[in-house]
């Protein structure tokens, strides 16, 4: 069987280390594509790469193609002219489910970072899976389509952690405590590091898996200060997040939360945002007769998350600090990963939040490749082997830590 061919969607700055990722690897693939609506962006990304010498392989170099991501009969042409076998999703979660439906119709694996939204419908009932992707499960399963529902960081990443713990250092595990700090400076007033209109959208209310059930809560009405490795002392707030949906399901756990750091100053300028309404993803009517999202114009004034790559210093902390027993005794354990700002700039010219979330996915699409993940069905990453995806993101440039406190 020969190399296979691979489709990345997005052209955004997670979809900029990505493509980063596939020129460092691109020995391990057939042809490589980069599609998007904006050709424009993804030149961008290519003339990035070119500047950093990044290609292993200078003779295979990355093609671009223009595409809307929604147009499911147009997702299928493509990818059955491009004669695509993986395709990794990093455009909008909006447009998640067409992308899936090419990718059951033409046989693709497909790989993604984050669970489908619907633009009229924020914080759904728990768990999200179950709303779209696991719907398509039997699907998948029936035309033996691998597909790997959130393989980023968090979640991803922090999935194989679980995994990982539960498969060397625990027999019961009690309570994961999911944690991600961002304790870089860009220098900017005030911006999201990722897709403002995504995440705001989190930020509406919060799902926390406590004692075995699901629990809402206000947002940021819970928090705490963690001393965390390398960064130091960090205030975290109780926050829903993706992992929570799916290891919920998949891992045997009391409690399962997900805690955020912020500073005060952003959360000040949330709250603003939030009390007059200017997070809403409803439409409202200006004066003047123009229909808005004001969710969107907020998007629109707010700097483009790939433009703070250049002025981040500092570093970031994910992990999962989990608690169970080991041989009858007690276990409190902590296993994460440090990235650094400016170590990404110089590999990608990208920041630490979008080469965390980046390179994990093309991680996942080559043990797909190589045959490890390739299950034929479709999963969560903690459902998966985790060693190999650990091993390969060492290699990457994301090293794991672990502690035992």
């Amino acid at each position: 069987m020969g190399k296979r061919n691979i489709l990345l969607l997005g052209a955004g700055g997670v979809s900029h280390v990505a493509a980063h990722k596939l020129a460092q690897n691109n020995d391990l693939f057939g042809d490589i594509y980069l599609a998007s609506r904006s050709l424009e962006n993804c030149e961008q990304i290519l003339e990035s790469i070119e500047r950093k010498k990044n290609y292993k392989n200078t003779s295979k170099k990355i093609q671009i193609r223009q595409i809307d991501a929604l147009n499911i009969p147009e997702m299928v042409k493509l990818m059955k002219d491009l004669k695509i076998s993986i395709t990794v999703n990093l455009v909008s979660v909006f447009c998640n489910m067409s992308i899936l439906e090419a990718c059951i119709e033409t046989g693709s694996a497909y790989i993604d970072t984050a669970i489908h939204e619907e633009p009229n419908k924020v914080c759904e009932d728990p768990p999200w899976y179950a709303n779209y992707e696991w719907k398509r499960k039997d699907r998948c399963q029936d035309k033996c389509i691998t597909a790997i529902l959130g393989a980023g960081f968090d979640p991803g990443v922090v999935n194989a952690y679980v995994a990982y713990a539960k498969r060397h250092f625990f027999d019961d595990i009690d309570t994961i405590d999911i944690m991600d700090v961002n304790a870089g400076n860009h220098g900017r007033y005030f911006s999201t590091n990722f897709d403002p209109e995504i995440n705001f959208r989190e930020f509406v209310k919060v799902w926390t898996w406590i004692d075995r059930q699901w629990v809402c809560k206000p947002i940021h009405s819970e928090k705490k200060v963690y001393d965390f490795p390398v960064v130091g002392k960090q205030t975290i707030y109780l926050t829903g997040h993706d992992e929570i949906h799916s290891l919920s399901k998949n891992i045997d756990a009391n409690s399962i939360r997900f805690w955020m750091g912020f500073s005060d100053h952003y959360i000040n300028c949330f709250n603003v945002l939030k009390n007059i309404g200017l997070l809403s993803e409803k439409p409202v009517r200006t004066a003047e007769g123009v229909e808005v999202v004001p969710l969107k114009v907020v998007k629109a004034c707010l700097p483009d998350p790939k433009t703070l790559a250049p002025y981040y210093r500092g570093k970031t902390c994910i992990g999962d600090l989990i608690v169970g027993t080991k041989d009858g005794h007690r276990k409190e354990f902590l296993i994460y990963s440090v990235c650094d700002h400016r170590f990404c700039y110089e590999e990608v010219e990208s920041q630490a939040i979008s080469y965390t979330a980046g390179t994990p996915v093309i991680a996942a699409a080559i043990l797909i490749a190589k045959g490890d993940w390739d299950v034929k069905k479709m999963v969560n990453v903690e459902e998966l082997v985790p060693d190999p995806y650990l091993d390969l993101l060492k290699d990457m440039g994301i090293s794991t830590e672990t502690m035992t406190i």
